[in-house]
């Protein structure tokens, strides 16, 4: 199962000592090196300086929101050095703009979606530009054709290439006959005469 880091937002954290909701989730943490959320800022915390969520401490991930066992699960963002060293970086991947490797534009990121289980970015949501979102508003990334982060974009494979390849795995065959076409077949009430 896929959720989107918009659904993600404003989930509630459900505390089990407390037997109800500690806060919200409120933005996600990413590490760029390995496109995984390794963290969440928090909303309404308790304790307004432990305002972040590790993902380590998330039991399960349900309808009803996030499940942790207690409130002192939640931590500054000093108190992890890896989450601080994230934190450092001031990275963020929405609005992050989409190139192919030959420079060619293909929009910024809009939205992601992660697994529950591991919280690893699987793809990208990008808007496409003006120009080309006639034929597609959006275009949806797997994280298998992003070839490098940058602060400012992401390079993801040629889209030239990638439409070859996929033409290549999948032999099309249409399943209507357009009636404008011009057909060698003499319909049965000619051949009468």
């Amino acid at each position: 199962m896929l959720i989107t880091n918009s659904h993600l937002q404003g989930t509630p954290i459900l505390s089990v000592q407390a037997g109800g909701s500690i806060g919200h989730l409120e933005a996600a943490i990413i590490d760029p090196d390995s496109l995984k959320i390794i963290a969440f800022r928090v909303h309404g915390a308790p304790d307004k300086t432990a305002n972040i969520l590790d993902v380590q401490s998330i039991r399960e991930y349900s309808s009803l929101g996030v499940v942790i066992d207690d409130a002192d699960e939640l931590i500054s963002s000093e108190d992890v050095i890896k989450i601080k060293n994230v934190l450092d970086l001031n990275f963020d991947l929405l609005n992050l703009k989409v190139e192919t490797k030959k420079g060619s534009k293909l929009g910024h990121v809009i939205d992601f979606t992660v697994t529950p289980e591991d919280f690893i970015v699987q793809q990208l949501i990008v808007k496409r530009p003006v120009v080309k979102s006639f034929l597609d508003s959006e275009l949806t990334i797997p994280r298998t054709e992003i070839v490098e982060i940058t602060d400012y974009k992401i390079i993801v494979k040629d889209e030239e290439k990638t439409i070859k390849e996929r033409a290549e795995k999948e032999d099309f065959v249409p399943n209507f006959v357009n009636p404008f076409r011009k057909t060698d077949y003499v319909s049965a009430e000619n051949s009468d005469n």
